[in-house]
């Protein structure tokens, strides 16, 4: 038979998928893909089951339910004083995954080239070669997980297309500042680029550590594609309910991609969630408070068992150097934890084009129960590596 696509055959099964395939094979503890063990709000699912009994179970309207699309705009203006048109500028997507690829879809061409910042959420890699675009990697730095300046605009050419920037970031945990955000800003102005801001995790920042939207920055809201969605706020990933928001001609290009992908989002869903981010001033407040305690009983006990890992200014992954621990990779120190701690974690080799600093990390979710991550950590105690 003849052969397949030739971007097709470039993909790799995610690293997310096989880690947790592999912990389930081993009977280990999953915290290596991002997302909780334990439901979200109940009262969302009160909405949900409201919507389906008023006979919300056909076919969504395919940029989105205006209501859900009202009430992203509405928090727009809430929290970050962003005004976004509901009817022309946001689009519901299954997921923030399918908004980013919708986009990349959107606007890239063949030898177009798309600026990414490694370590990376894989899926901007699979998008960008699905449009035959040219992934070019810019490596963060540790301690702090900083760009170098030189490096990032020796990265733009005029075959630059598209920047993928992600605060707060995954798999780090950095909160990009200000100056960092204007600096990246001024670089897309320059060289007259898109730029898709992945925003999944603006809510979960610590510390009183504030997220920074890339369309507040002066000049930047006509060129910004600003992705976020509804799983990583209320732990309800597998309802797969996300957005995107540009300016009107970006959008219709998304919404052309998008109408032949998954075409709408679960309409019940959306209904729910249209109430739900009505109720976000309120809901934060524990949401926060939650996860700030999971940091810090998963924090402690692992810095207990001898690691010394990268404390997270925002979301819930924690990058965990090795080298004190092991002479092996990333890879090979993954596959040992699940075979003698039973526990299972993210070699973050995967998140890289460039740097080989992936070998020295591995990547821990904190988004578990307290049992789990108690248990967890008991096994990396009671079992020698």
């Amino acid at each position: 038979m003849k052969n397949f696509a030739y971007p097709v055959d470039q993909l790799k099964e995610s690293i997310f998928a096989t880690m947790t395939q592999l912990s389930i094979d081993h009977n280990a503890i999953n915290l290596s893909q991002g997302f909780p063990d334990f439901d979200g709000p109940k009262f969302i699912f009160e909405y949900a089951k409201e919507a389906m009994h008023k006979g919300f179970n056909q076919y969504a309207p395919s940029p989105g339910v205006m209501g859900l699309r009202q009430s992203i705009s509405d928090n727009f203006m809430n929290f970050y004083d962003l005004s976004y048109d509901p009817q022309f500028e946001i689009t519901v997507t299954n997921g923030a995954t399918e908004g980013i690829f919708s986009t990349v879809l959107a606007l890239i061409n063949p030898g177009d080239e798309v600026i990414i910042f490694e370590p990376f959420y894989d899926s901007y890699i699979a998008a960008i070669k699905l449009a035959g675009g040219i992934p070019v990697p810019v490596t963060l730095h540790t301690p702090n997980f900083n760009w170098d300046v030189k490096e990032l605009e020796k990265s733009f050419t005029h075959k630059t297309k598209l920047v993928i920037f992600n605060s707060p970031h995954n798999p780090t945990g950095k909160v990009f500042d200000i100056q960092e955000i204007s600096l990246l800003a001024d670089l897309t102005k320059k060289y007259d680029t898109y730029i898709i801001s992945d925003e999944v995790y603006e809510h979960l920042t610590f510390d009183n550590i504030e997220h920074i939207p890339m369309a507040k920055i002066k000049g930047m809201k006509a060129r910004t594609i600003t992705i976020s969605s509804t799983g990583k706020t209320f732990g309800l990933t597998g309802w797969k309910v996300g957005w995107t928001s540009s300016s009107k001609k970006i959008t219709h290009a998304i919404r052309m991609v998008h109408q032949f992908n998954t075409f709408s989002v679960a309409h019940p869903l959306q209904i729910a969630m249209e109430k739900a981010l009505q109720n976000l001033d309120d809901y934060l407040v524990e949401f926060k408070s939650i996860y700030k305690s999971k940091r810090k009983l998963f924090i402690n006990g692992i810095v207990a068992c001898g690691y010394k890992p990268y404390i997270p200014n925002g979301t819930y992954f924690v990058m965990c150097p090795i080298e004190t621990h092991t002479s092996l990779n990333d890879i090979d120190y993954c596959m040992e934890l699940i075979k003698t701690k039973k526990v299972a974690a993210i070699p973050t080799s995967a998140f890289y084009l460039k740097s080989c600093d992936g070998e020295k990390y591995i990547r821990f979710c904190f988004a578990k129960k307290d049992t789990t991550l108690n248990a967890a950590l008991n096994n990396f105690r009671n079992n020698n590596l």
